[in-house]
């Protein structure tokens, strides 16, 4: 008989069986029958280290990134080498996570081996007590560059929205000779428009309600600052140095867990709020909340924002009593399960369901929301929510 001729791989199955077997890890069971060399071998390896093989009887291993720093720094350097950018974040906190790897970016060399992102910068903060001193510069420079980037990406759209509203906010119908705004008392006119003398007749005037330098909003950040929380922090502290750049709004910045830490005077640079926070440990949103009423002036022209997954470990009726009181003195408050682009977390939904009852919805919040959010505040009116999940 004639031997049946054998079909050659197709480029497109030859690159799922070459994908498979990065995936599989090439044991014996792996059935894709593939070896790798060059640089697949390399990734594969790189792959190993991180993740492991099976063993013999199926159960994982565990990786191979050894307990050195240099050895590490190697690994960071050859997953920068294989995989795009999001990639390497990803297998760096899964690095942190699987293999216990937090104490080693207490040093230096490794610090400037990695891929600098906001869960990096939480990793950081939550060891920023044990960091020696060595270290601590090279950690403020990794958490600066992502604080800029941030602030590069979401500083000029936050100030145009909150801006805007603002100016919304302080016109008056009546203004004096010197707060009229033009422009907007033109625009609003135009149907006044006499072609013959060929202008406008300002029947309604529209003007600014304050003097320049007096602060329209007083605007309260209260940031729940437990580990789970870290993310929020980040955007948190980015969000209120922009708004403290801001001469029409006076911004405080205030952090807790089972204590609370004002960190207003810190504003007008993030790092150095990041490095006054403290990750972990308990909550009392009652007593942050409390400290925060105690410094309201201006309820009917302030916002607070609470940001926080709502699990109480003081008062659940305090914390209840605190916003309702707050909410009868005309103080628009906003609470915030998360501000991040992580979604929904864990969170209390029998305080949620409460605060939703007395007028306040609690939602989470992603970065490129959040100008809205305090826009509809500031302005008086529902506060745009993420659809549900």
């Amino acid at each position: 008989m004639t031997p049946r001729a054998t079909t050659p791989t197709a480029p497109a199955d030859d690159e799922r069986l070459r994908r498979w077997r990065l995936v599989l890890g090439g044991d014996a069971a792996d059935g894709t029958g593939r070896a790798l060399t060059g640089r697949d071998a390399a990734i594969d390896a790189a792959l190993g280290a991180l993740y492991g093989r099976p063993d013999g009887d199926g159960r994982d291993r565990s990786g191979g990134l050894g307990a050195s720093a240099p050895s590490v720094a190697r690994w960071l350097g050859d997953i920068r080498t294989y995989f795009p950018s999001s990639v390497v974040q990803v297998m760096q906190r899964d690095a942190i996570d699987r293999l216990g790897l937090s104490a080693l970016l207490l040093e230096p060399e490794m610090l400037q081996a990695v891929e600098a992102d906001i869960h990096l910068v939480g990793t950081l903060l939550s060891l920023n007590e044990a960091m020696p001193e060595a270290t601590r510069e090279t950690a403020r420079a990794v958490v600066r560059k992502v604080v800029d980037d941030l602030e590069r990406r979401l500083a000029s759209r936050t100030r145009a929205v909150i801006g805007g509203a603002l100016d919304r906010s302080a016109r008056v119908r009546r203004p004096r000779h010197q707060d009229i705004d033009w422009n907007r008392t033109i625009a609003a006119n135009l149907k006044n428009y006499l072609p013959e003398h060929r202008t406008v007749v300002p029947e309604r005037l529209v003007g600014y309600g304050r003097g320049a330098r007096a602060a329209g909003k007083d605007v309260i950040l209260c940031v729940d600052q437990s580990g789970s929380m870290a993310a929020s922090v980040v955007y948190a502290s980015v969000f209120g140095a922009v708004l403290a750049s801001m001469r029409a709004v006076s911004t405080r910045l205030v952090v807790f867990d089972t204590a609370v830490v004002d960190l207003t005077d810190a504003l007008d640079d993030p790092v150095d709020v990041l490095f006054g926070t403290k990750l972990g440990g308990g909550t009392d949103i009652n007593r942050a909340l409390a400290y925060c009423r105690g410094r309201i002036t201006r309820p009917a022209d302030t916002v607070l924002v609470l940001i926080s997954d709502l699990y109480e470990g003081g008062i659940r009726d305090g914390m209840l009593k605190q916003v309702a009181a707050m909410r009868g003195a005309g103080v628009q408050v906003v609470v915030l399960l998360a501000l991040s682009d992580e979604g929904t977390p864990a969170y209390d939904r029998e305080h949620a369901a409460a605060l939703a009852a007395l007028g306040v919805p609690a939602f989470a919040c992603t970065p490129d929301l959040f100008p809205e959010v305090m826009a509809a505040a500031i302005e008086r009116r529902p506060v745009p929510t993420p659809p549900p999940a």
